[in-house]
């Protein structure tokens, strides 16, 4: 028999590809960066292998040996940069911009209509003055607009000389042209912008954020193409965590987020979020999971994201196999084989997310806020109180369930209407009109508490609670089947939406609001929110968008040792 070779080669390579990273370094997380580029877009933008690869911070020990020195590069550019500051002296060059400026200026000979103008943007230095006269000037047939734009490019030259000038400490005794000037300044410039990127390139090993087309003006070829090697390797690396993390590319090679990923990103949410508690006031540990579960029934229905496996139907699930896939050996089985049985939830606590989607939430990202506390709170639920019943609804000028994996789809509404004084009320048994045709971006909370309500009402727990959070008063509301759009809000519409919310608390649920920051909050707002508090017997929150999932899931584990006790 032919004898087996192995082994490793070590041939001009600088690097050990067994130790390529190295066996006992953590794997880069590549699903925080997924997850929050999708908080970001939506479903409206997928991650490409590029930005992934921007986006990953890795160990710099991960690259160390592979291709050049980073500070061998960096050096060689500061050197560059020490050599032309030693050669010039700007001084010189400050003045023939300031000649060859005025020079122009003088070759003008604007008309008396635009003389004024011309000489206070002389004067001042002003480029959007001899942007206006040009304006002026371009339908009078002769040739001032070309003097213009003359004077335009040599007032520009003269700025950005002095800006030279002032940025950098020229030592050196050589003058310079204008154009040379100018070239030499985009030049420190690149160099600069190269200088930062490979700063931190060497703290994140971020290789994709070195511009390699700029570097190549400045580095041999030979080390070029063993920085190219070198991205390519970390690329590698990035890749083959994403599979392993979760994340998978389509035909098109943009990365997507999977249940595993979904798992992975929620378990490091909660472990941020209870980190930052102290563990003598959350008592929180690791340790099994128990809990009440739910009550399997006889009917099934498909699998659908979120269920859980542990009701699975095995022997309908089998037949659904050997039914696609006929009699082949081995038998695989797909997402579409698999049957869960329906369940009967008896939970300790019921809770319905209403989330504010309306055109404000764009403000600071706060939508990204609520999506990321969403994710918490599910990945809360699941891991540690099984048995428990969540629900989420998005809210806007009007309200919808939303399924865990369509959360992180969610996005703020545009604002489709910027009147300042809006009245509008549409019949909604109509049939022909559809929600497209109407503005989505107000703030509907009368419908999303009466959807929380209606969802509620069939839970089996004296324990139920929605939770509100918005970031101002309501913009929206139904009355039969007629909706209600009133900016600036109108007392019509806070008293339908507190009508529903005393429907709420006389079926004993608990309405908990977290108010979050947005610039157009008044203090209108804030009353609203301690008026809705006080009169159902809720709570009112006050929270920043960024600790807004601390705050909901440590109330919600408040809540459940409450329950327990």
């Amino acid at each position: 028999m032919r004898k087996q070779v192995g082994g490793i080669i070590h041939a001009y390579q600088k690097y050990d590809p067994a130790t390529f990273p190295p066996p006992t370094q953590e794997s880069p997380d590549l699903i925080t960066p997924a997850f929050e580029q999708a908080l970001m877009y939506g479903d409206f933008r997928e991650l490409s292998e590029e930005e992934l690869a921007r986006a990953v911070r890795l160990d710099p020990s991960q690259i160390k040996g592979l291709g050049p020195s980073i500070e061998m590069l960096r050096q060689m550019l500061e050197d560059r940069k020490r050599k032309i500051l030693e050669t010039y002296e700007s001084l010189t060059v400050q003045k023939k911009a300031r000649k060859a400026f005025h020079r122009a200026a003088k070759q003008v000979n604007p008309p008396k209509d635009l003389a004024k103008t011309f000489r206070e943007a002389v004067i001042r230095e002003q480029p959007y003055l001899l942007e206006a006269l040009w304006y002026r000037a371009e339908n009078r047939g002769d040739s001032l607009s070309t003097d213009l734009l003359k004077v335009a490019s040599a007032m520009a030259d003269k700025h950005n000389i002095e800006e030279l000038h002032s940025e950098y400490e020229f030592i050196g005794h050589e003058s310079m042209s204008v154009p040379k000037a100018l070239e030499i300044k985009q030049e420190l410039e690149q160099i600069d912008e190269l200088l930062k990127q490979l700063e931190e390139a060497s703290k994140t090993a971020q290789i994709g954020l070195i511009d390699m087309e700029m570097l190549n003006q400045f580095v041999p070829t030979e080390d070029m193409q063993q920085l190219e090697e070198m991205r390519r390797q970390v690329e590698n690396i990035i890749r083959e965590q994403a599979e392993r993390q979760g994340l998978e590319r389509d035909s098109s090679g943009q990365f997507r987020l999977t249940p595993k990923a979904y798992k992975v990103f929620q378990g490091r949410l909660l472990e941020r979020i209870f980190s930052e508690l102290a563990p003598s006031r959350s008592g929180r540990h690791q340790g099994d999971v128990v809990g009440e579960g739910a009550v399997e029934l006889q009917q099934t229905k498909p699998y659908e994201f979120g269920d859980s496996i542990a009701n699975m139907d095995i022997p309908q699930t089998v037949i659904n196999s050997l039914l696609r896939q006929g009699d082949k050996r081995p038998l695989r089985l797909h997402g579409d084989d698999i049957e869960i049985h329906k369940t009967r939830n008896h939970p300790k606590c019921a809770t319905c997310v209403v989330m504010d989607m309306s055109g404000s939430m764009r403000y600071d990202g706060q939508y990204m806020n609520v999506k990321r506390m969403a994710l918490a709170l599910q990945g809360l639920i699941q891991t540690e109180y099984p048995g428990d019943f969540l629900r989420f609804i998005e809210m806007y000028t009007f309200a919808k369930m939303r399924s865990p994996g369509e959360v992180i789809k969610l996005m703020p509404k545009p604002v489709t209407i910027h009147d300042p004084w809006v009245r509008l009320k549409v019949d909604m048994s109509d049939e022909h009109i559809s929600e497209t045709q109407i503005h989505q971006h107000f703030t509907n909370i009368q419908r999303s508490l009466q959807l929380a309500r209606q969802n509620l009402a069939a839970t089996d727990t004296p324990n139920r609670q929605i939770v509100l959070i918005t970031d101002g008063l309501p913009t929206a509301h139904n009355e039969g089947e007629w909706l209600y759009m009133l900016y600036p809000p109108d007392p019509q519409t806070e008293q339908a939406t507190m009508r529903e919310a005393m429907l709420c608390q006389k079926e004993g649920i608990t309405i908990n609001i977290f108010l979050v920051p947005s610039w157009s909050q008044s203090e209108e707002d804030i009353r609203f929110a301690n008026r809705l508090a006080k009169t159902t017997q809720g709570r009112v929150f006050f929270t920043s968008g960024n600790n807004l999932d601390r705050f909901v899931l440590w109330d919600y584990v408040q809540n459940r040792r409450e329950i327990i006790s």
